[in-house]
């Protein structure tokens, strides 16, 4: 937790610089309303710290949560009673997905990178080849309320991020957890002693794809249904992930510090988007975070890189 200092550092800096300039952000509305913009990018965050520190990656999440939005429209198409099977099917649906992608990285040895970008590639040529392009169906009310709607003045999307924000910090702390960042840190050595690397690291592929099934309820509540909802949330998720600190080559990191990163990346955009800087910008500001955090824990950690590559 003290490397992941900076983070909370960097956070607490850019929550000052958006007060200054908009001193309404901190009164308690418009607080939580920065945080229930956040609240998909961070449970995405939460479930790709998994996979990363486990030593892997998880390039489909994006392309997952619009195919779960677009999926839901298609089959709720406007009816309440069909919102809680649906959401049931959209949770399954995520599991299954990162199943798929857990078996072929680790009993089929595909490397993940490839394995995730094929599932992007599939998801998003289903979804173009079933709309055409153009979505139909629609969410019903029921299904909207738990994306843009509130209990009291707390907004469903912070009240699901707090509850994903504990079991993700439980499961770090359990010795799931522990395990899976053994396999990261050195998967020979955490096989022989015992770890079932291919299995912890299934269920790390498991959470995340659970992790973009969430996502994609509230952003479909928050948003509606689009084909484009889902586009680079994938890298986003990376970003805020190495923004935490979390190494790329496993083994090291903290869920908070990873979820710190997407608030972070959002406080970011915020600023920007403030101060009037166009949005195109945002995929350049990602890049440039991306290659300076890998940079920087190669400075920081050449040692353990040595070792792992040896």
């Amino acid at each position: 937790m003290r490397r992941a200092l900076p983070i909370f550092v960097v956070l607490a800096g850019l929550l000052v610089a958006i007060a200054v300039v908009n001193p309404y952000f901190l009164e308690p509305p418009a607080f939580l309303a920065f945080v229930k913009r956040a609240a998909p990018l961070v449970i995405l965050a939460a479930g790709q710290y998994f996979v990363i520190v486990s030593g892997e990656f998880d390039l489909s999440v994006g392309s997952l949560v619009t195919a779960e939005v677009v999926i839901a429209a298609r089959l709720i198409d406007g009816s309440a009673e069909a919102t809680w099977p649906v959401l049931a099917l959209m949770i399954a649906f995520g599991l299954i997905v990162g199943l798929v992608n857990g078996v072929v990285t680790t009993l089929l040895r595909v490397p993940s990178f490839i394995t995730t970008l094929g599932m992007l590639l599939i998801l998003s040529g289903a979804v173009f080849l079933w709309t055409g392009g153009s979505p139909r169906g629609a969410l019903s009310e029921q299904f909207r309320q738990l994306g843009r709607g509130s209990l009291g003045p707390v907004p469903w999307s912070v009240l699901i991020l707090a509850v994903v924000a504990a079991a993700a910090v439980w499961a770090t702390r359990a010795r799931f957890g522990h395990t899976l960042v053994a396999a990261g840190d050195n998967d020979r050595a955490a096989a022989l002693s015992g770890v079932r690397v291919a299995r912890v690291r299934t269920v790390a592929f498991m959470i995340s794809g659970l992790s973009a099934a969430v996502a994609a309820i509230l952003l479909g509540g928050f948003a509606g249904v689009s084909a484009q909802v889902g586009k680079g949330l994938e890298f986003q998720a990376i970003t805020a992930v190495v923004l935490g600190g979390v190494a790329l080559g496993g083994g090291r990191g903290s869920v908070a510090a990873a979820m710190a990163g997407a608030f972070t990346l959002e406080a970011l955009f915020t600023l920007l988007n403030l101060y009037g800087i166009s949005g195109a910008l945002e995929p350049a500001v990602q890049g440039v975070i991306i290659i300076a955090a890998v940079a920087l824990g190669a400075v920081r950690f050449p040692r353990a890189r040595a070792a792992a590559a040896s």
